[in-house]
């Protein structure tokens, strides 16, 4: 399955893993934009989305003097290692024009590897599961809508989204309806 080596982390060849990812952004029509980064995404060779949670209007999160953001979180099945899966997601929010500026501040489109099966790393370059998920509703509601019995910590993602603070969160959308593979052309 996943294995630590000399390059990071890495998958057996032919073998698959589940990883989960927060998108979200407050700049422009974000749901457009997390249309396209999930078709770009989607379009990837050993990638597929197989879960995707409602949109969720959410009050800012670090930096409060800006606009409300979208958030949504999607479930993957794919065979790419998980730096591979982190560069995909990076080469994507380029792809959407996302210019990184302000820690925690405006954005036309932010994707986040947030978990991995069961794994936990400390890489430099990639930390899973998310280190400060845990801190934060806007991705613990829709991660639970998709993945409840998902583990984190010793409890599973609902757990987690009971305790967490959630004034101010809307769904605006339900279900995942508000994507579908290749309903969308970039």
């Amino acid at each position: 399955m996943l294995a630590a080596g000399p390059t990071g982390l890495s998958v057996n060849k032919g073998e698959t893993y589940r990883a989960t990812l927060g998108l979200g952004g407050n700049i422009g029509d974000v749901v457009d934009a997390m249309r396209k980064a999930l078709d770009q995404l989607h379009g990837r060779p050993a990638l597929q989305i197989t879960k995707i949670s409602s949109l969720y209007k959410t009050p800012p999160w670090g930096i409060k003097n800006q606009d409300w953001f979208v958030n949504s979180c999607v479930e993957v099945s794919t065979s790419l290692s998980p730096l591979q899966l982190l560069a995909e997601c990076l080469e994507t929010e380029k792809h959407l024009k996302r210019v990184r500026t302000i820690r925690w501040g405006p954005r036309t489109i932010d994707i986040d590897v947030l978990t991995i099966d069961n794994y936990e790393s400390n890489n430099p370059k990639l930390t899973v599961p998310h280190p400060r998920m845990l801190q934060r509703a806007f991705v613990l509601i829709p991660l639970a809508e998709i993945a409840p019995d998902l583990m984190i910590e010793g409890e599973n993602v609902t757990h987690w989204r009971d305790l967490a603070d959630r004034s101010g969160i809307e769904k605006i959308e339900q279900d995942g309806d508000w994507w579908k593979p290749g309903k969308l052309l970039i």
